[in-house]
């Protein structure tokens, strides 16, 4: 580095490598999300993560005498040999998993937030609301070749009849839906 009329003045390949960085920074952030931690299933056939109930139900809790924790430990399974050597079947996907994109088509103002919230409340993951701009014929559900089954299950849930392939400029990894009038 080398100081002039100018002030500072920092090497060219160093820049260049800090703009990489920032760029795999944003890409890393962008790709990452926000996602709740899966439940993963234990060799005793309990679960533990998200929704796992009460995880903690073999460790001594506040209060506990010495008794009761020998008690609760007594009464534990050990865990069946068969099932520590059979192979876990691939969980079906959550019914709602796909992301969802809604647009409002119509005249209608806030159509396509009341229809973001009727999603939400449904379990529907709505990652963006806008206005869409351009000639749709009618409330379409939008999706990518591999979320067909979710756009199927989108459109009935909020009563639209037409379910096609997405087109430019819509996301390819997520379901969009263009509201052109009420659901």
């Amino acid at each position: 580095m080398k100081r002039d009329d100018r002030g500072l003045v920092l090497p060219s390949w160093l820049v260049a490598v800090s703009a990489v960085l920032v760029a795999l920074a944003l890409v890393g952030f962008a790709v990452s999300g926000d996602r709740e931690p899966d439940v993963v299933a234990q060799q005793d056939g309990t679960s533990t993560g998200a929704g796992a109930g009460d995880a903690d139900a073999d460790l001594p809790r506040a209060g506990d005498s010495p008794d009761e924790t020998s008690k609760r430990d007594a009464g534990a399974k050990p865990a069946d040999d068969k099932k520590t050597n059979r192979q876990d079947k691939p969980r079906p996907p959550d019914r709602r998993s796909a992301y969802v994109e809604v647009y409002n088509n119509s005249p209608i103002t806030g159509l396509a937030a009341q229809t973001t919230a009727q999603l939400r409340d449904s379990g529907w993951q709505v990652v963006a609301t806008d206005n869409w701009y351009g000639e749709i014929a009618g409330s379409t559900v939008y999706h990518p070749a591999d979320l067909t089954e979710q756009a199927q299950l989108l459109a009935a849930d909020i009563g639209i009849d037409r379910v096609l392939p997405a087109v430019p400029p819509m996301s390819f990894d997520r379901l969009t839906v263009v509201l052109t009038g009420a659901p």
